[in-house]
């Protein structure tokens, strides 16, 4: 039986520097992301979501990542699940991306809000349709009886819908507004490349102008 303490990788295959690196992290996220799709890394879109309830107790779940700009990193869900009630209370939260292929990991902190009704309605109707019913069939961290009233509920707001589901108002989208970024690149011997990005103090997102961003390089 192989021991966890005897399980080891060497990391050798890219390397992340200061002059190779781009000024603003979300370009260099950009890059990252889309070469993390195009070597067709599994699920290169999933992220670990970090949320924190007022009891200070924290947890994580993965979610899919929908859209990313100068505004934000944005997914949807259930905003009566237990991340959205602790997002309620607490809005800063944290996210992850770990591409094991690539030996990358990224790393995002922020405040969180909601997007407007407009953007959660757009994205709600591009979804497949028995993933719309599923929106209104699980009440998502919910204790319920079993699997079957989960199909139960699928039946119910299928024939109450057909094809023409609306957005639960419960339902919609969420956007992280990052100021500390952190890329890991893994390397030889455990000295791995890691770059963190702050968003300097001064930066005013409302006046248009490009946000400022301290880049340094931290031991891993």
């Amino acid at each position: 039986m192989t021991s966890l303490a005897d399980l080891r990788k060497s990391y050798e295959r890219a390397e992340l520097n200061e002059d190779a690196s781009h000024a603003n992290p979300l370009q260099q996220f950009d890059q990252w992301l889309k070469e993390a799709i195009a070597c067709e890394t599994p699920e290169p879109n999933a992220m670990t979501l970090a949320t924190v309830a007022g009891n200070l107790r924290p947890s994580t779940r993965v979610v899919l990542i929908k859209g990313y700009d100068e505004r934000g990193i944005t997914w949807f869900t259930n905003y009566d699940s237990r991340k959205g009630q602790e997002l309620a209370g607490n809005p800063f939260a944290a996210l992850q991306f770990h591409w094991v292929e690539l030996e990358r990991v990224v790393r995002i902190e922020g405040v969180v809000e909601k997007v407007s009704s407009e953007e959660s309605d757009e994205y709600f109707h591009s979804r497949p349709l028995d993933s719309r019913i599923g929106a209104w069939a699980s009440p998502q961290s919910q204790v319920i009886s079993g699997r079957g009233t989960l199909v139960a509920n699928a039946a119910k707001y299928g024939a109450k819908f057909l094809l023409q589901p609306q957005r639960p108002p419960y339902w919609g989208g969420y956007r992280l507004k990052p100021d500390h970024w952190q890329f890991w690149q893994g390397r030889k011997s455990r000295l791995h490349d890691r770059l963190r990005y702050t968003l300097s103090a001064g930066a005013d997102a409302t006046t248009g102008a490009e946000p400022v961003w301290i880049r340094e390089r931290l031991a891993p």
